[in-house]
């Protein structure tokens, strides 16, 4: 299936996240540049799902969907065209498999359907993840090293090698919600330190998430059909809409906290506040949903 704008292009992409440097050097610098712009300009979302619209894993489609028509999208959409970008930029990287941690069950749930990437840049391995959105989105590349504390600017990420598995965890701050009427909202993250997902290295080509991405889309347990969500980093936290909340999050490291402005939006502002707060224009209406998962900000 071919895009109507033709083939793939790089310089496209890059336009598309504002990247204004060369792409000769396979260097960290350049990486960690890249994923922050992409995290910064493509939001995380799954609105397809919401909108009756089938979210396939063909990349001419993904980058026509992402780069080409104001559209994000999920990680199986983001990390597939971040990956095409690194062997297009000619990084040494590798597409691995990872499973999200679920509160619920206190436990990573069963399906390995989050799709990550090991970049391998002088000898080191880093783990580049572009698509997990809200407070548990990495800005940048992290090291592939076991206990190292690893600062970014929503809190200290971890990666812990328990043998069998890779674990990544995140060290957060308490949230501060600013609408009192939003102090209990199941929303809010209240755990300081929380596991992320799970992984193991070994090697995943795209076929290995053909079946789990029908399955996310059509399973009523699977959080992307219980929860609409879209969320686009900003260089002083993110913004999110779930169902019909709106949230502006602020991260105030100096005080320890996290500023949660939350509120709801109305059906006649939904439109509005996807084009204005997330340069989103869906071509079908979207029916927003916030059933109770184990999803926070």
């Amino acid at each position: 299936m071919s895009s109507p704008g033709g083939k793939l292009n790089l310089e496209e992409y890059f336009q598309r996240i504002g990247f204004h440097g060369t792409c000769d050097k396979m260097d960290l610098a350049t990486l960690m540049s890249v994923h922050k712009l992409h995290v910064m300009s493509i939001p995380f979302e799954n609105l397809s799902i919401h909108c009756g619209e089938w979210i396939t894993m063909d990349l001419e489609v993904i980058f026509n969907k992402l780069v080409r028509s104001s559209r994000g999208g999920w990680c199986l959409e983001n990390n597939y065209l971040f990956g095409w970008v690194l062997r297009e930029m000619g990084f040494n990287s590798t597409t691995l498999s990872s499973r999200a941690f679920n509160s619920i069950i206190n436990d990573f749930g069963a399906l390995d359907s989050h799709l990550i990437h090991k970049v391998i840049i002088d000898g080191k391995a880093y783990i580049a993840d572009v698509s997990f959105g809200v407070s548990s989105q990495i800005w940048e590349p992290l090291e592939l090293i076991s206990g190292k504390d690893q600062p970014q600017a929503a809190g200290v990420f971890r990666l812990i090698d328990k043998g069998d598995i890779w674990v990544l965890e995140k060290t957060g701050r308490k949230p501060q919600v600013l609408n009192p009427e939003f102090a209990k909202s199941s929303l809010v993250n209240r755990k300081e330190t929380k596991p992320i997902y799970c992984f193991t290295l070994e090697p995943r080509q795209v076929d290995h998430f053909i079946e789990k991405s029908h399955r996310l889309q059509r399973d009523p347990a699977s959080l992307f059909t219980n929860k609409s969500i879209c969320s686009l980093q900003k260089p002083t936290g993110f913004k999110a809409l779930i169902g019909w909340t709106y949230s502006e999050v602020t991260y105030k490291p100096e005080e320890g906290v996290d500023m949660l402005d939350m509120r709801n939006v109305t059906e006649d502002e939904l439109d509005e506040v996807l084009k204005k707060q997330f340069n989103v224009k869906l071509q079908n209406k979207l029916k927003p949903v916030c059933n109770k998962t184990f999803y926070t900000l």
